[in-house]
């Protein structure tokens, strides 16, 4: 039934996708040639049916670039962010696309312009057609309609942490009927989800009553279970996933090789370590700190001046961090404290009206101004544009011990921006917390999710509470 529905519900945004492919085409045409903004002398420029003709190829081209970008799979667990995402690289490939098309059939009097005007236009009106639909469905949802229901077998901490997060997010349209299990009293309940039945009883429930999913969320201890209850599950034609509960081993995406037939799961899987990626996330380091540099030098000017006007010391603050492999660096910032002793320096991180940083400097941090100098480390390759933020040695020394997994951070460069920094969690804030983010970005790191969080940075990470 939720097969059908979300079959129906893919065609019907393959059809609306289409029509503003074209709708947003034909848009950026009167903006270029027919608007006031643009240029209507129609001995200038191409026909009409020369533009439009190249609509029969631009519609399935960018219908399969969102596919290729999993639009058009179940979506319910994912942000509009995400989407925004995915809809903007398939944009940027598409307009890319075009112009190396045009390139090679030496068109040069198609217009680059509306070529970027359409990209910009498709955008932002594919992204706003995909949040009314989101609005609609979260409506049609919350009258009972377009639900999936789940069954979990296995009451474990996968199982728990799995209600917790469909409890937390409604508009997803999950609900849970009820949990099997074999050592949990029947009638045990975790935020109103009860335990119904016995696992041996799965048959009974799959015969008898309308499932969308199961989800096995088996505890450590019984999963020799496994194959005899996904073999149960799929032939009974019920979709059928898998929740681990060893997420405190294994990475949530992990890394499976095979070995002459064997399939080997690594503990965790660092993208980062293939050369290839490893390089081109350093070209995009070297390109992108140079570019910023010359953009924010104005900004890095006056900031200069207004510290060393404001207080005595060094414009610019070095201090030891950790990164790479464990190796130390200087890292550059601001100086945003008066001049300090070494001991008065360890005293730990800053806090809410710290009494060592001046006026200037807590204008500096608002806005994150005094991090501008860490261009500097990404040049020469201290650092990274995105990455776990580095940290002192003395913390270094502390948190390896008390915090787990804590030095998987150290496999990838340390960053100016972070997964963690874009969601939160930046300066006096938990840094457990922050491990669980900077370990999530390391394990599932794409030049994609590197674009997203520099987007993110852009819009939340420049001003921040808890950058004190």
């Amino acid at each position: 039934m939720i097969k059908d529905n979300q079959q129906h519900l893919n065609r019907v945004h393959v059809v609306v996708d289409g029509l503003f492919v074209v709708g947003s085409y034909m848009l950026s045409y009167y903006i270029k040639f027919e608007s006031f903004l643009g240029d209507r002398n129609p001995a200038g420029h191409l026909s009409m049916e020369t533009y439009f003709s190249a609509l029969y190829f631009l519609v399935p081209a960018y219908l399969f670039l969102y596919y290729l970008v999993n639009l058009y799979t179940s979506r319910r667990a994912l942000k509009l962010w995400d989407e925004f995402v995915d809809i903007s690289q398939a944009n940027v490939m598409g307009g890319l696309g075009f112009i190396v098309v045009l390139f090679m059939l030496k068109q040069n009097d198609f217009s680059r312009t509306m070529i970027a005007i359409f990209a910009v236009l498709n955008t932002t009106l594919t992204t706003i057609a995909h949040g009314l639909v989101r609005k609609l469905l979260r409506f049609i949802r919350k009258k009972g309609y377009n639900i999936k229901h789940i069954l979990l077998v296995g009451y474990s901490r996968a199982a728990e942490a799995y209600i917790s997060r469909i409890l937390e997010n409604p508009q997803w349209g999950y609900d849970v009927a009820g949990v099997l299990d074999d050592f949990v009293p029947i009638n045990t309940s975790y935020h109103g989800v009860r335990v119904i039945g016995k696992i041996n009883e799965l048959g009974e429930y799959l015969n008898n009553r309308d499932y969308d999913e199961i989800t096995i969320t088996l505890p450590l201890n019984d999963y020799d279970r496994l194959e005899e209850l996904v073999a149960q599950c799929e032939k009974s034609g019920v979709h059928t996933k898998f929740i681990p509960d060893y997420s405190s081993l294994f990475p949530s995406n992990p890394y499976t090789e095979d070995v002459q037939g064997i399939p080997v799961i690594n503990i965790r899987y660092v993208p980062l370590t293939n050369s290839l990626n490893r390089l081109s996330k350093r070209i995009v380091d070297i390109v992108g700190s140079f570019l910023a540099i010359i953009l924010f030098s104005p900004i890095m000017l006056a900031a200069a001046i207004a510290v060393k006007t404001s207080s005595k010391g060094p414009i610019i603050y070095k201090q030891e961090r950790i990164g790479l492999n464990g190796a130390p660096f200087m890292m550059f910032k601001f100086r945003t404290m008066k001049v300090q002793t070494e001991a008065e320096e360890k005293k730990g991180w800053t806090t809410k009206n710290d009494p060592r940083v001046t006026n200037v400097g807590a204008f500096l941090r608002k806005f994150s101004i005094d991090e501008l100098p860490q261009l500097f480390n990404i040049l020469v390759g201290q650092m990274s544009l995105v990455g776990p933020r580095p940290e002192r040695p003395q913390f270094v020394e502390k948190f390896k011990e008390q915090i787990p997994r804590y030095m998987v951070k150290h496999q990838v460069r340390p960053g100016l921006t972070g997964w963690a920094q874009i969601n939160g969690y930046r300066g006096d804030t938990s840094i457990r917390k922050r491990i669980d983010y900077d370990i999530y970005y390391i394990e599932n790191w794409s030049m994609t999710f590197d674009i997203k969080i520099i987007l993110g940075t852009l819009r939340y990470g420049i001003f921040n509470k808890n950058a004190y």
